[in-house]
């Protein structure tokens, strides 16, 4: 019988339902996932030997779950998520509050209901996407928010005794019964507040106001938090800590690839931009080696993380620079350059927490020498490593670029609205160059060619070959040693 036919609880009767609690809902849904071999957790990466398993074997567990981890690690994402282990629909008592179940109802309105109705007690489904209550702790957050008080306006409109429970007004918590209900940044709820999920955990009663209401809630809880709060915003009461079943360790990707594919699932990007903006693969891969740059920074607090939104928002900085660019030059395609990434400071400065003395050196210093730092990590991946110590007598495969920029007196200077022509035709005049990539790196695309010449470039400047300045106009790189030496 289709659920559209279903209207009564007469008809859920003959229809030969079966009620079922939310965990074991989730539980079989999960089992019947596995069994088919189907993705449990669609569009998040990194997670699949770690997290994701962990998170199985909670649900399979019919356990409350706390995620505990940095910021941008996907905890909410995957709690929200969870909703497609659900049953597509459920039905309901009309009009209740707290949608009973119709063959196991547990409010006084619901129960009333049934006895005067019987099988006529009609009954209404509740799609799965609806069986989802978020609620972010914050310190204004009160007892009768999340679990209820009593409502003196009720209490007046019925002409009833506030000793009489028709007058109380459910919270959150019991107006989300049969669904998943996630509080993010559990410690930064007030300790009373927590003390009073305490009997909703584990016996499921409520008490609101010296009303003792014996209301079994059918409830998956899930809880995020981030460890960095227990120290300076609060913490997660030992007992309410105890009655949570299970509790995973979320972490950041652990290599370019997982996090490339984050940061490209998650970036909003004008269709326009990725086709007027062509993004050779290693200026991804820069991208993300910036932000493992940054969680190992000295001048980054690393208890505080480096989200995955710093990389998100990166990349739309990044192409939204070199769209600019390619707007006031009039080029109506144009590849990224390494001096685009320029653009992408406001989008670190703004996500990274500085330790006192990277606050002395300067948020958006900091951020400019996270660029040259991944340059210089990635740089041996595709040549030659740059010794810091070596005899005189000793060739270097970069002794013809330092020489030629020898003789450039003035030093060569690439600004920041040259056209793309004009860009190209200014890296193919450094000969040495074209020599070096043949040699070591002879597959690169011609389009490609050129963001390569000035990572290359880059990464002399950071093994202390060459010198780079930033002025407003663009940036000028040099050698180190000739001006002293000529007198310039």
């Amino acid at each position: 019988m289709k659920i559209e036919n279903i209207k009564t609880l007469g008809d859920l009767k003959k229809a030969g339902y079966q009620s079922k609690s939310i965990k074991d809902e989730l539980r079989d849904n999960l089992i019947q996932k596995i069994k088919n071999k189907e993705t449990t957790f669609e569009g998040v990466h990194g997670y699949e030997n770690t997290v994701i398993p962990e998170l199985e074997r909670a649900i399979l567990s019919r356990h409350n779950i706390n995620l505990l981890g940095l910021r941008g690690q996907a905890k909410t994402r995957l709690a929200r998520l969870m909703l497609n282990l659900l049953d597509e629909y459920i039905p309901y008592v009309t009009g209740s509050e707290i949608n009973d179940d119709p063959l196991q109802p547990i409010s006084r309105f619901a129960i009333e209901l049934i006895k005067e109705k019987g099988d006529d007690t009609p009954i209404s489904w509740l799609h799965r996407s609806e069986r989802f209550a978020e609620k972010l702790a914050t310190p204004d957050v009160t007892v009768a928010d999340i679990i209820g008080d009593v409502d003196p306006i009720k209490a007046a409109n019925l002409k009833l005794s506030y000793a009489d429970d028709r007058v109380i007004h459910y919270g959150m918590i019991p107006r989300a019964n049969r669904c998943i209900f996630v509080i993010n940044e559990l410690p930064d709820l007030q300790a009373r507040i927590q003390v009073a999920l305490f009997n909703i955990l584990q016996e499921g009663d409520i008490q609101i106001r010296g009303f003792k209401l014996r209301l079994p809630l059918d409830m998956q809880f899930v809880f995020t938090a981030n460890p960095e709060d227990y120290t300076n915003r609060g913490s997660i009461v030992t007992p309410l800590k105890d009655r949570i079943g299970s509790q995973i360790l979320t972490h950041y990707p652990v290599n370019i690839e997982t996090a490339r594919l984050i940061t490209e699932q998650e970036a909003k990007l004008v269709e326009g931009q990725k086709q007027t903006v062509l993004v050779p693969d290693l200026a991804r891969d820069l991208l993300e080696q910036i932000v493992f740059e940054a969680r190992e920074n000295d001048f980054i607090d690393a208890k505080s993380g480096v989200s995955a939104r710093l990389s998100i928002t990166a990349l739309e900085n990044l192409l939204s620079t070199a769209e600019r660019r390619a707007l006031i030059s009039g080029d109506k395609i144009t590849m990224l350059r390494l001096s685009d990434f320029v653009g992408i400071i406001p989008s670190i400065t703004g996500k990274v927490e500085l330790v006192y003395e990277g606050e002395q050196e300067g948020a958006a210093v900091v951020a400019y020498n996270l660029i040259g730092e991944a340059v210089k990590s990635l740089f041996s991946e595709f040549f030659p490593k740059i010794e810091k110590l070596k005899k005189q007598e000793d060739e270097s495969p970069y002794d013809d670029i330092v020489s030629w920029f020898f003789n450039q007196k003035n030093g060569f200077e690439l600004l920041d609205d040259l056209r793309d022509k004009e860009y190209r035709n200014l890296l193919d005049s450094i000969i040495p160059l074209d020599d070096l990539l043949g040699e070591y790196q002879p597959n690169v695309s011609k389009q490609d060619c050129y963001f390569v010449k000035e990572f290359v470039l880059w990464a002399l400047v950071e093994f202390k070959q060459l010198s780079k300045q930033r002025f407003t106009e663009g940036i000028q790189f040099k050698d180190p040693y000739g001006s002293f030496i000529s007198g310039i």
